[in-house]
């Protein structure tokens, strides 16, 4: 039989064993509130940290935009002056341009002759006879050809300074030939002439202040002369 000092024992080590066992209980939810209270704070500042990162962020994006909208911009702008002032140069130009040819123009009319459908004019520059050839047929003529008294006459009649008509030895040496590729048959060769002198004398030159029959002479094709176009 227990004794009641016995069952008073056995109940006060109950008692304790249940005290311990609410004590641990007691500990490890306090560690582990500790625990959830420390992850809770490190989530906060995680979280705080990344905002700020997101808004920081946000702010650099909206500056570089900004920045990136003021040099397009700044871009467009110097492009629109660029395109404006070359558009302004071009205008410039194609002004001279213009004006130079309506005085070409009136030159070319002064200097204007027209026996029945052919027209004759003489170039407003010193050039050489392939170059003058050029200019020529840039205004749809051609260096004159001359085959007849009549038309020699003329054109002798119409200048005033030497200059290139469209015959030439260049091909064969001693083979004049006119720039539609018709041989020579007959010339008005001022006398001596043609000579060749120096062998560099293969295109054909009309002499002013000579008479009609005697006004040819060769001559270095690359001297400069004004020609004598016809159309």
């Amino acid at each position: 039989m227990l004794t009641d000092l016995d069952l008073e024992h056995r109940d006060a080590t109950k008692l304790m064993e249940t005290l311990e066992r609410g004590s641990r209980c007691l500990v490890l939810i306090t560690v582990s509130f500790q625990i959830i209270c420390v992850l809770l704070l490190i989530n906060n500042i995680l979280l705080h940290i990344t905002i700020r990162a997101e808004r920081d962020l946000m702010k650099s994006y909206k500056s570089t935009v900004e920045e990136l909208k003021d040099n397009y911009t700044d871009l467009m702008n110097e492009k629109l002056q660029s395109n404006f002032s070359f558009l302004i140069q071009k205008n410039t130009e194609l002004k001279a341009r213009v004006d130079n040819l309506t005085a070409e123009k009136t030159q070319l009319q002064t200097d204007f002759e027209k026996v029945g459908s052919v027209s004759f004019f003489l170039s407003t520059e010193l050039k050489s006879w392939s170059e003058s050839r050029q200019y020529c047929k840039d205004r749809g003529a051609d260096l004159v050809i001359i085959k007849s008294e009549e038309k020699q006459r003329l054109i002798t009649s119409l200048i005033k300074d030497r200059v290139w008509i469209g015959l030439s030895d260049t091909e064969q040496e001693g083979i004049m030939k006119w720039v539609d590729n018709s041989t020579l048959n007959k010339g008005f060769w001022y006398k001596e002439e043609p000579n060749d002198r120096g062998g560099t004398e293969d295109c054909i030159e009309m002499l002013p202040l000579h008479a009609a029959q005697d006004n040819w002479n060769d001559f270095p094709c690359s001297s400069r002369r004004k020609g004598v176009c016809e159309k």
